[in-house]
């Protein structure tokens, strides 16, 4: 039983340190009022904090088929072909999504960079691909582990992280953008894709 618990407290830290570290890391204008241009390289170590914080994250959801707590064993169906069906069916346009952004979004993805600037693909449709294309798949997790429980959590952990994350970082790439930034955000939708392509160029929102 004291498995079962470490293995959750586990997955709640990690989760905390995942959304601290991920939003931290797309700060670098604000962070650099105080660290300066070592800012910009404290964002990278961020990021690769909270790739290894989701990472852990994950794993502990995989233990949670073997250390789970007693009074949250939800199943989805007796037939574990069902919920698997259903996180392939989310898991599938998602991750489309997601790999779009990233090719779009280039080395941005993997940090903040200071010679970024303008460019087009996927994000002249929709300013945040990354989180649209992620954050589902945390969701998709729970259903391929047949547990209601990790679906309810991993859907709480959405919700709460993604607005936070998207105000945050908005809030830093109109300092660094100005007045580019501010135009594109009132013509491209933060998560529901505009499917007219717009001609203009724009900038980069790394999540």
């Amino acid at each position: 039983m004291i498995g079962n618990w470490l293995n959750f407290v586990s997955m709640y830290v990690f989760v905390v340190i995942f959304s601290v570290t991920s939003i931290l890391s797309t700060l670098p204008i604000t962070l650099s009022e105080r660290w300066g241009e070592k800012a910009w390289r404290r964002c990278f170590w961020l990021r690769q904090i909270c790739f290894i914080a989701i990472f852990i994250v994950i794993i502990n959801a995989i233990l949670w088929l073997w250390f789970p707590i007693p009074s949250f064993i939800w199943p989805i169906s007796l037939n574990p072909f069902i919920p698997m069906a259903l996180g392939i069916g989310i898991a599938t346009p998602f991750s489309i999504i997601m790999f779009k952004a990233m090719k779009d979004g280039g080395k941005e993805h993997g940090a903040a960079h200071e010679e970024t600037t303008m460019h087009e693909g996927i994000y002249n449709h929709i300013r945040h691909p990354g989180a649209l294309g992620e954050m589902p798949l945390y969701i998709a997790l729970g259903f391929f582990l047949n547990s209601w429980f990790l679906v309810l959590w991993m859907t709480l952990f959405v919700l709460i992280y993604t607005p936070l994350a998207i105000y945050f970082e908005e809030k830093d790439l109109v300092k660094r953008f100005g007045q580019d930034y501010i135009d594109y955000r009132k013509l491209i939708p933060a998560l529901i894709p505009k499917l007219r392509r717009n001609r203009t160029k724009i900038t980069k929102a790394d999540s």
